[in-house]
């Protein structure tokens, strides 16, 4: 699987976390991967896209406050699920994953954001990304 693939993967696993308890997530992962989408999936794929999702949910706490701060008029429980989905995978890319560079974090962001939001998601994804970097 490639990178954008993976990282596609990773944000429908956060956004569908939105909607359960931290403490279910284990087993949300569980399900998620059950799917008959993921028959052919190679474990080095499954595990990289299990850890990012753990390393992006422990920074949730600390990741949300950049959002709340820098995202002037929005905060981050007025945001759509999808768009917050994306913004918090951005942000981590941005500022805790070294090996993904900003401006891929940012494009991959709003192209995300293009696909699985609305109209304008791709421009917000884009405006409050740009202010991390």
């Amino acid at each position: 699987m490639g990178r954008h693939e993976l990282r596609e993967q990773i944000f429908r696993l956060l956004f569908q976390a939105e909607f359960h308890g931290k403490e279910e997530l284990p087993e949300q992962a569980r399900l998620f991967f059950e799917d008959e989408e993921f028959e052919g999936l190679l474990e080095k794929d499954r595990e990289y896209i299990s850890q990012k999702v753990d390393k992006v949910v422990g920074k949730l706490p600390k990741i949300d406050a950049m959002l709340n701060e820098r995202a002037k008029g929005w905060s981050t429980m007025r945001m759509g699920k999808v768009e917050l989905a994306i913004l918090r995978l951005g942000v981590y890319e941005i500022l805790f994953d070294e090996d993904v560079p900003n401006g891929v974090a940012i494009n991959e962001a709003v192209e995300l954001a293009k696909e699985y939001g609305q109209e304008a998601s791709g421009g917000f994804v884009n405006a409050i990304l740009a202010k991390f970097v």
